[in-house]
């Protein structure tokens, strides 16, 4: 089983943002994201648990660089050529223009994804 990273589903666009995502994969999601510099994932996340995405993810940085702040205040970032885990309880900021595939558990991601729908509304985006 395999997709081109372009027949991936369009989830959400802006001028300087593409986020693709399709589920299926032996219960995993599969996204192939593009986001700017100085994204923010925060906004999104206010309201869930600890406000954080506790959605687990796997994946592997194209280009680009982006810091995880986990639950704990401890922090990491992923850049270019990095394969990571990020564990539930984690916001991000974009630190470098980034490209990235992921990996996520199905329920877990569509449980945050819908609650970052209702928010994006909520912020007029």
């Amino acid at each position: 089983m395999k997709i081109n990273k372009n027949d991936i589903p369009i989830m959400m666009q802006t001028s300087d943002s593409v986020l693709r995502n399709i589920r299926g994969y032996g219960g995993m999601t599969i996204a192939f994201n593009e986001l700017p510099k100085g994204f923010d994932f925060t906004p999104l996340l206010h309201g869930l648990k600890n406000n954080s995405c506790h959605c687990p993810h796997w994946g592997y940085i194209i280009q680009g660089a982006i810091r995880i702040i986990n639950d704990d205040r401890s922090e990491e970032v992923s850049q270019t050529g990095d394969i990571f885990y990020w564990p539930k309880g984690h916001t991000a900021i974009v630190e470098e223009d980034l490209k990235f595939i992921e990996f996520s558990p199905e329920k877990e991601l569509n449980e945050v994804l819908e609650h970052v729908g209702k928010r994006m509304a909520e912020l007029g985006g």
